[in-house]
């Protein structure tokens, strides 16, 4: 008896204790704060000011509101009503306060609130719609005349670096739209580096799906990270645009000059830009799509993309500025797009012309190893290359009426090239004793004209869901080449005395053609509201032709000696016929696809020196499926599957010898067939909009069958002879996995974030008849922090290591793996007087390996002093310094087959520059007029 009276005493006290635990409330009134008008219904809910989790909620009644039953601790009150800017404040509830009465309380209406207005309220900075991330420019501060480019830094998830180049969640973004719209095409740095941030409503960023899946709706695996810039209302009416003149110490300068004059619907849009500090006019991109003249890759779109797969007879200059030697690039450029007749008609067209010379110096050192063996290669080369290049793009879209739309593309390019390289290697065996000596000199120009063209049709009947496209592709490309070779090479015997030489003096011309035609037919079926077909078929032709020469030097002193063994006119005409079909489940927040494609593809090889025609046949598949699943607005989750097959290229297949190196040489390989890769890939998004805090998980992984490898087998003079060969019995594997997470803290009003990553490959090929697994695998970690005060003072940083593992079955007690650290940061200070202070640095750091005996390190430190002039602060003069302890050698350091590499380049180092920009704004004044 005395147990049980117990009992009910401690019951009788834990139930007391946990009703005065959960003893406690808030009230309050809500209204207009202008009318004082009573809100009712308006939400009210309590959350978490830990983690934002919903606590409590609630709905005004007749202007007043009470919640009970919660329990002690920090809590957020969110206020909303359709109209009004959200009411957002902190509370404590605690033995001193077990009721907190917020009194009367005055929501503003949206259309009311100046920018000047401070409240308590709090724009939602993320949301998601869909598979968009949608960042609202309002929630993040930016200085005055900040670009987009400032802007996009502060955003959650997404990174630029000093170059401009955009990583967004982990994944390279190569696309920035304004408004949904190409501008300038495909050089996104043009609209980061030169739109103002205050012009912008939002920023959206998605994987682009190709035209056919926005059409039905219907995902079919293509997927492009692109930025989507919003411009606001007001902003589309007016002109702006930038004027900069640099000039600077041991002869550095830079000018350029933007225009943009926006009118409603329209867009006109010029630039031109003169510079060698390698910083203006280098971001130009060509589209190659549907423009190669090599392998034909079936994609998970319906469609197929042709690419070259390298080789050209010489060295070819790319027309692209890495960091490597010192560039000189004009560029300019026109855009114009605009819509009409109720926006049923539409034109975006580009036209761009530049030039860039790239000078300088490379240190090559290798490591080749053998079975059982290795020797070293020490390379310094000299080189000058030019490009010339003009480009010229139209898209012009009808609405024929309600249900149907016809979309037509074209754009012709046209490219000058000329690069001048010397070589001067040596090579020396394990014991160190020397195996050869090789100078060369190369000389190419070359002449390449490209032309795509595209028509889409689609059309929606009656029925929602029933959808038919047809799509028409056609493109042709043409690249001709010219130039000289010439050779000498020492081969040492194990004494250390030449053993023999070899000299070459070759004229060489390539002309590579091809011409393309793709067709797809698209039909869509919906069989309820949440389950779809879409059936298609396509017709591929591909014709494409290399045709390789090579002369040696007659007793005349001409190049009239037809080399047979360096020689061939090779055809390659592809035929193939695709046949897919794709389901499609839609269901409240989830999406299930699934399906495939079948492809036949005819080969008809064609040696045209020879007269031997090679027929073959191949089936491709190409499955795939997705799932979806958005939990909230604010957080998703996709799975994807798909698999595609490969074909080899006319460069890997053309039974020719190509001596460009005479030391490495390469040999096509008729017999190639396709290789299929299997990949699986994940995405998740989180973002809480109360705590600003986000995450994000993305990774993939692909192993492929039957893959394409590159084998070698070198000789005891140290020759080596590459083709491409198809590796039975093993799969290559790459994987990558990044991860972020981002958070306010609101204490120090700062923003932190730690990013996490990994990568990796296995990859195989045959060396000397041996088998070599290579594994590379790379690990990093990075802490950031950024802070923005308006008008005060801004800065950012962030550091972290990386480890990186390179092995090589050939070779497996030497140990390649290595150590690094990379580090940045900035600020800026905006003083009296308007004046302002900035300063930048980056750190990089690789320690030595067993291969490699020097660790790298390397700082570079930029400074500047700027004043502003105007009311608008839109005139800016400044004194900068570039690379200022001058440490900026470049450096790359790779591993691949059997080969580890690491270079030394020249780069752009210290120099001081004076500079004037002005921006010029004439924007606003209200919504555009119809």
């Amino acid at each position: 008896m005395k147990i049980t009276i117990t009992a009910l005493i401690i019951l009788c006290l834990c139930t007391v204790s946990v009703f005065a635990q959960s003893n406690y409330s808030i009230k309050g009134l809500v209204a207009d704060s202008a009318s004082n008008s009573k809100l009712t219904n308006a939400s009210v809910s309590v959350l978490s000011a830990k983690d934002s989790i919903l606590q409590k909620f609630t709905r005004v009644n007749n202007g007043a509101f009470t919640i009970n039953n919660l329990t002690k601790g920090k809590f957020i009150l969110l206020i909303t009503y359709p109209g009004y800017a959200d009411y957002v404040d902190n509370f404590t509830l605690d033995s001193a306060h077990t009721t907190h009465d917020f009194g009367h309380l005055n929501l503003i209406l949206k259309s009311k609130l100046l920018a000047e207005v401070i409240v308590k309220g709090t724009a939602a900075a993320i949301k998601i719609k869909g598979d968009t991330t949608e960042y609202n420019a309002a929630a993040f501060k930016i200085q005055p005349n900040a670009k987009v480019e400032d802007l996009l830094k502060q955003l959650p998830g997404i990174q630029v670096d000093k170059d401009g180049k955009i990583t967004a969640q982990g994944q390279t973004v190569n696309k920035v739209l304004v408004d949904g719209e190409e501008f300038f095409g495909d050089d996104p740095t043009l609209v980061t580096k030169n739109l103002r941030a205050d012009m912008v409503d939002k920023v959206q960023l998605y994987d682009k799906k190709s035209d056919q899946a926005a059409f039905t709706g219907i995902d079919d695996g293509v997927k492009n990270k692109t930025l989507n810039i919003k411009l606001k209302e007001d902003k589309k009416n007016g002109y702006f645009g930038k004027i900069d003149a640099e000039g600077g110490t041991d002869g550095y300068y830079q000018e350029q000059i933007l225009f943009n004059r926006f009118k409603a619907k329209q867009k006109f849009s010029a630039y031109g830009t003169l510079g060698n500090t390698g910083k203006v006019g280098l971001g130009w991109e060509d589209n190659s799509k549907y423009g190669g003249s090599g392998g034909l890759e079936a994609s998970e779109d319906g469609n197929f993309y042709f690419y070259s797969g390298g080789g050209d007879d010489l060295d070819s200059f790319s027309g692209r500025y890495d960091g490597q030697g010192l560039p000189l690039a004009r560029s300019g450029g026109v855009h114009y797009d605009t819509k009409w007749n109720g926006d049923k008609e539409s034109l975006n067209t580009n036209y761009k012309i530049g030039s860039l010379n790239v000078d300088g110096t490379k240190n090559t050192q290798t490591q080749n190893n053998l079975p059982g063996s290795f020797f070293n290669s020490n390379t310094d080369q000299t080189f000058h290359n030019h490009m010339f290049r003009q480009k010229l793009d139209a898209a012009y879209q009808v609405k024929l009426d309600t249900s149907s739309n016809l979309k037509i593309t074209i754009d012709g390019t046209t490219k000058n090239t000329i690069t001048e390289s010397k070589y001067n290697t040596t090579s020396r065996r394990s014991n160190d004793s020397l195996l050869n000596t090789n100078n060369r000199s190369i000389t190419n120009n070359g002449d390449q004209k490209i032309l795509n063209a595209s028509v889409f049709y689609t059309k929606k009947f009656k029925k929602v869901g029933r959808t038919l496209s047809v799509r028409i592709n056609e493109a042709y490309n043409q690249n001709e080449t010219k130039g000289f070779l010439n050779s000498e090479i020492d081969y040492y015997n194990i004494g250390g005395t030449v053993d023999s030489a070899q000299k070459i003096d070759q004229y060489k011309t390539t002309l590579n053609k091809s011409q393309v035609l793709n067709t797809n037919i698209t039909y869509s079926e919906p069989f309820s509201k949440t389950f779809a077909i879409v059936v298609n078929y396509g017709l591929n032709i591909n014709n494409g032709r290399s045709d390789r020469r090579s002369f040696n030097k007659s007793a005349s002193g001409q190049y009239d000696i037809l080399d047979t063994a360096l020689s061939n006119n090779f055809k390659l005409n592809q035929l193939s016929n695709q046949f897919g079909a794709i389901f499609n489940y839609k269901k409240k927040k989830a999406i299930i696809n699934f399906g495939t494609r079948v492809t036949s593809v005819n080969f008809k090889q064609i040696d045209e020196i020879s007269s031997r025609t090679f027929t073959r046949n191949f089936l491709n598949w190409n499955p795939q499926a997705s799932f979806q699943y958005k939990f909230s607005q604010q957080e998703s989750f996709s799975l994807n599957y798909n698999g595609n097959t490969l074909q080899p290229s006319i460069e890997q297949i053309q039974p020719v010898k190509v001596n460009t190196d005479p030391l490495n040489i390469t040999l096509g390989n008729p017999d190639l067939k396709p290789s299929f890769t299997n990949r699986l890939s994940f995405y998740y998004y989180s973002y809480k909009v109360i705590s600003g805090q986000s995450i994000y998980i993305n990774g993939s992984y692909s192993r492929t069958i039957n893959p394409i490898v590159s084998n070698v087998n070198t000789d005891s003079a140290g020759v080596s002879t590459y083709q491409s060969a198809n590796l039975k019995n093993k799969q290559t594997a790459n994987f990558y996995l990044n991860t972020g997470f981002n958070k306010k803290i609101e204490k120090w009003d700062m923003n932190a974030g730690i990013n996490l990553g990994t990568n990796g490959n296995t990859y195989y090929n045959m060396t000397n008849n041996q088998l070599n697994e290579t594994k590379a695998y790379t690990y990093s970690a990075q802490l950031n922090f950024s802070k923005y005060k308006q008008k005060k003072y801004d800065f950012w940083t962030g550091a972290g290591p990386t480890y990186t593992i390179n092995s090589s079955s050939l070779q497996p007690n030497i140990n390649n793996n290595g150590r690094g650290f990379n580090a940045y940061g900035g600020f800026n200070i905006y003083l009296p007087g308007k004046f302002q202070i900035g300063s930048d640095a980056n750190y990089q750091f690789n320690a030595k390996t067993q291969s490699f005996s020097e660790d790298f390190k390397r700082t570079t430190l930029n400074a500047s002093i700027a004043k502003t002039f105007l009311k608008s602060e839109s005139l800016k003069l400044s004194i900068s310094g570039n690379d200022l302890l001058n440490q900026n050698t470049g450096y790359n350091r790779t591993g691949s087959a059997n080969i580890l590499t690491q270079e030394r380049y020249t780069a752009i180092k210290r120099y001081f520059m004076l500079s004037l920009v002005w921006d010029f704004n004439h924007v606003g004044g209200g919504a555009p007029k119809k």
